[in-house]
């Protein structure tokens, strides 16, 4: 009966231990992945500017202005940037033509008849994974140039300032290479193949990967937009 007793005793202690070993085994992988989401996360938000246009509703004639004010920002901001190789003197560039972004904006607004006020922020915002061509982005919080046309309460659209997507027809599913130099210039060796589309098996790796941070960032927003809800 002792034997038997000492026994029961013991399992129930290794049960205990391997228990604790599991769960610190998963708190730690968790914790790990989180980490790993979080430095990606902030390498592609400190490296890359988004342009980000808001329409005033989601009207056809709202949704076609904010596609004409797209372009007209896009043409104005393409010669402001031509040859910019840095965050930096990107966003440099940007804050100091802020108020002529504004008046483009607004011409094309007024040349269309309507009276709706434009703002123009350079911060940070949540955006969803996004794909240009062969790039993929995650989502997660990047700087961006917001253009927000009028209540800025319609459907939005987004491209890639710098490095220079915007500038690119990338709609036949390639991105140019000279965009990809720029691309590992100011990117990690990680960063850069992670948002790098791969062939169909070619990397499952780096799709897990992507997987990870896309999952992680995206809760994060979500959380965070909740939050805001909650306290307005």
């Amino acid at each position: 009966m002792l034997n038997s007793s000492n026994n029961t005793q013991k399992k129930k202690i290794f049960s205990k231990v391997l228990t604790t070993i599991i769960l610190l085994t998963t708190i730690l992988s968790g914790v790990a992945l989180i980490s790993y989401s979080e430095d990606v996360s902030s390498g592609l938000a400190d490296n890359i500017i988004r342009l980000h246009v808001l329409a005033n509703s989601d009207s056809p004639e709202d949704q076609q202005l904010k596609r004409d004010v797209r372009d007209v920002v896009i043409n104005f901001m393409k010669d402001k940037l031509k040859n910019v190789k840095d965050v930096e003197t990107t966003k440099r560039i940007i804050e100091e033509n802020s108020e002529a972004i504004k008046q483009v904006a607004l011409n094309e607004i007024k040349r269309q008849n309507k009276d709706y006020d434009v703002k123009v922020m350079l911060g940070v915002y949540p955006f969803p994974t996004k794909v240009y061509g062969d790039i993929s982005l995650p989502a997660g919080n990047y700087q961006a140039l917001r253009v927000v046309i009028g209540d800025g309460e319609g459907q939005n659209w987004w491209c890639v300032l710098f490095p220079p997507l915007c500038f690119v027809d990338a709609t036949h599913g390639t991105v140019p290479d000279s965009v990809k130099d720029d691309l590992k210039q100011v990117l990690s060796e990680e960063e850069y193949y992670l948002i790098t589309t791969k062939d169909e098996g070619e990397d499952i790796d780096i799709e897990i990967k992507f997987k990870i941070v896309e999952m992680f960032q995206t809760s994060k927003i979500k959380i965070a937009s909740a939050m805001n809800r909650m306290f307005q």
